[in-house]
């Protein structure tokens, strides 16, 4: 089993920073992407930002310039550098990660449990 552990969120002044980080543990072989999703009241959940083992990244086109992902390979840490916060950047921040058990199972996708980000205007 593998377990994603959140914590960094908080409520910031637009304009402000905060940086979200997750850690991966439990049973894990190798870990392919890592990702951070969002989910703000009423909406659908989307995708922030998605980093691949291989340190490729991708944005939202609403948090490009603003929002950096990073990863950590010998921690099993993804963390989220978000600056210039917008009140629309509100919402709750999920974790994602794409794991590989063992050498001999498929990976799977595993989630956080969820970090609470405001931003005020």
């Amino acid at each position: 089993q593998v377990q994603l552990v959140e914590s960094g969120g908080g409520l910031v002044q637009a304009g402000g920073s905060l940086r979200l980080s997750c850690a991966a543990s439990g049973t894990i072989f190798r870990i392919n992407a890592m990702g951070w999703y969002r989910q703000a009241p009423g909406k659908q959940r989307e995708l922030v930002a998605v980093i691949r083992s291989g340190g490729s990244t991708n944005y939202a086109d609403s948090v490009k310039g603003r929002f950096t992902i990073s990863r950590d390979n010998v921690k099993n840490t993804v963390y989220l550098q978000m600056n210039s916060q917008k009140p629309e950047d509100t919402a709750v921040y999920y974790c994602h990660a794409n794991v590989a058990p063992s050498a001999i199972e498929y990976a799977r996708d595993y989630w956080g449990q969820g970090t609470q980000v405001t931003v005020s205007s």
